[in-house]
């Protein structure tokens, strides 16, 4: 009898559930299948997965004083991210040769880095990689094509060579202008254009000549962003109400000094999406596999002969008050030659406060005299590149001109500067 009644009540509440799961509604939203009740633990069900969008990372400059194991760590860091295709803005090896050993020792070493991505890697030239005739010649024998076109998921992609011809201060070639005005004919209907070169040319005072005013013609009428390198310090611009970026570094040289200066190892992740891309700026540091282990690898670093720094520091005013983010530089002087060479530099704090630094952050000065220069601008650029309006005298702007003298020992070093109207 016992045995009955726990089987009537099992049969109960089975029937119950039935008629529960009944009043249930199992709803399918492209791969995903779930139960729906009145009421439920989501927020909604329109899933982030329009199949138009894709992700791709964008590397900024490796070299120029590479410093040892940044860039291959970034490829394994890279893996781990799983991007569709990983894009550059130059300067992949150190250059500045012409020496075919050494080139070929050099492009060896890279390209042993990024044969271990999981996904394609697309060149762009930079000038430490055409710094020359012999290195444009070089990378042709290797690479073909300087600049180049492709399109993804109707996205127009324009890989620029920032460097033709090579020299100091490069540009666009009118043989280059012509390839992209007729890549950019050919595909009116891309929904977006994404520019990659090495140099902010928009930024250069030779912008009236180097050809990127043109390359902003043929761009004219369609959403488009850039993305460039070679300064080695972030920063934002928007010209013609586009978004044009210069990103920071991946493993070139850098005094590290964090976001406020855009002195930091990236790489930017870029989602494509319906409006345009969306941009997530990642820190290297930040990228850990699921052991919270850094990747060790084995690329060495560039040497530079470097002097020792004296810890040196100080306050900076204008007419008594703390000159807040002003920029403080050190000029090294060659009195013989009547000649001044920047070393360190540094923004000053809220209260006037400095720190400065030569080779890396905050590590001071080496011992000598110097001619110091301070400039105040608001903003520090604007959107189209140039420096903003100095709010101090211009005469502290250059060492020639400036009366502010300093003299590093060795030790602690503390200056006070004053500013006068």
């Amino acid at each position: 009898m016992k045995r009955l009644t726990v089987l009537a009540l099992a049969m109960g509440l089975l029937l119950s559930a039935a008629a529960f799961s009944s009043n249930l509604q199992r709803t399918s939203i492209s791969d995903l299948f779930i139960q729906q009740e009145d009421r439920n633990p989501w927020t909604h069900l329109r899933l982030n997965n329009d199949p138009n969008d894709f992700q791709f990372v964008v590397v900024s400059d490796r070299t120029g004083g590479h410093r040892e194991s940044v860039f291959s760590r970034a490829v394994e860091q890279i893996n781990l991210m799983q991007p569709e295709f990983v894009l550059s803005v130059g300067d992949l090896i150190e250059g500045y040769s012409k020496d075919a050993a050494k080139l070929t020792k050099e492009w060896k070493e890279f390209q042993g880095f990024v044969s271990k991505l999981d996904m394609p890697f697309f060149y762009c030239p930079g000038n430490h990689d055409v710094a020359n005739e012999f290195q444009e010649q070089f990378w042709k024998e290797k690479f073909g094509r300087r600049y180049y076109h492709f399109v993804y998921r109707g996205v127009l992609f324009l890989i620029v060579n920032a460097d033709d011809p090579p020299g100091k201060d490069g540009g666009v070639s009118a043989e280059q202008q012509a390839y992209f005005k007729k890549a950019l004919d050919e595909n009116r209907d891309a929904r977006w254009t994404i520019v990659a070169l090495h140099k902010p040319l928009w930024s250069q005072a030779n912008v009236d000549k180097n050809g990127w005013l043109e390359m902003e013609k043929l761009l004219n009428g369609r959403p488009y962003t850039v993305f460039a390198g070679h300064v080695h310090r972030y920063h934002k611009f928007v010209r013609n109400g586009q978004n044009y970026y210069q990103l920071a570094t991946t493993g070139g040289g850098s005094k590290l000094r964090g976001v406020r200066y855009g002195e930091f190892d990236q790489i930017c992740w870029v989602t494509m999406k319906k409006d345009g891309p969306l941009l997530a700026n990642v820190m290297l540091d930040g990228i850990y596999p699921e052991d919270m282990r850094k990747p060790l690898t084995e690329e060495p670093g560039v040497l530079a002969t470097r002097k020792a720094t004296q810890p040196t520091q100080g306050k900076l005013y204008f007419e008594g008050a703390p000159a807040a983010n002003a920029q403080v530089s050190f000029w090294a002087v060659d009195a013989a030659q009547k000649k001044f060479t920047k070393t360190g530099d540094a923004f000053a704090d809220a209260d006037g406060s400095f720190v400065i630094s030569t080779y890396k952050a905050d590590d001071g000065a080496p011992v000598g005299e110097y001619a110091v220069t301070v400039v105040w601008r608001q903003p520090w650029l604007d959107r189209d590149g140039k420096p903003g309006p100095n709010l101090l005298p211009a005469r502290y702007a250059k060492a020639e001109t400036s009366d502010l003298r300093v003299k590093v020992q060795e030790g602690p070093n503390d200056f006070t500067l004053e500013l006068k109207k």
